[in-house]
């Protein structure tokens, strides 16, 4: 698999595995307010992000090549559209309160974007795939993966390291992760450490 597959693969691996955990982990009462409402924050930026960084650049990219597939590209936004409203509600949903106080409106949140998010990527894998191996070059990937690189949101940034690492094989991480600045290659060691801390408290697993 060409470089853009790999990468596209990690990316929703990851939002598929982090919007089930946060489901499970808004249910768990042994979870912290604070880790949860971290792990929140890092799952809405991080898919407003990923859906952004496709309607600006990377469907633009492709439809230079492919004008012809203009009306699935289309369909595509509007799903990221609809997506976004449920990230709203569950941006603005409570996390504090007692053991569950707060928390059940939260879980409904992120249960419709659980679910909206792992629709749209099957949806989306359909056609992207395809569409990366046909029309995007890598010199052309290369430069999109190094934009939306600088562009990433840093709410837990760690924790996008520590989900790579359970979606993808050592060598996809690695290779993912070689475009790094230098300065935040260096942290990745810690950043895999706390990750690691972080999801198991957000799982429930005893340290």
């Amino acid at each position: 698999m060409s470089r853009a597959g790999v990468e596209t693969r990690l990316g929703h691996g990851m939002h598929r595995v982090a919007t089930s955990l946060l489901v499970d982990a808004s249910d768990r009462a042994s979870v912290p307010a604070e880790n949860l409402a971290v792990f929140r924050d890092f799952v809405v930026a991080n898919l407003r992000h990923h859906h952004e960084s496709e309607d600006a650049w990377l469907w633009p990219m492709i439809l230079s090549a492919a004008p012809e597939q203009s009306q699935v590209f289309d369909e595509l936004s509007r799903e990221h559209e609809r997506l976004d409203t449920a990230l709203d509600r569950l941006a603005q949903a409570e996390v504090d309160g007692g053991p569950r106080t707060g928390r059940p409106a939260l879980r409904d949140a992120a249960v419709e974007v659980r679910d909206r998010v792992h629709a749209h990527l099957e949806h989306e894998e359909s056609v992207l795939f395809p569409a990366l191996r046909d029309h995007i070059t890598p010199d052309r990937w290369d430069a999109f993966s190094r934009r939306v690189i600088a562009s990433s949101p840093t709410v837990a940034g760690h924790l996008t390291i520590g989900l790579f690492e359970e979606v993808g094989t050592p060598e996809e991480v690695r290779a993912a992760l070689a475009t790094m600045p230098e300065d935040v290659s260096a942290l990745i060691p810690a950043m895999k450490s706390q990750a690691a801390a972080d999801l198991r408290v957000l799982r429930g697993i005893p340290s």
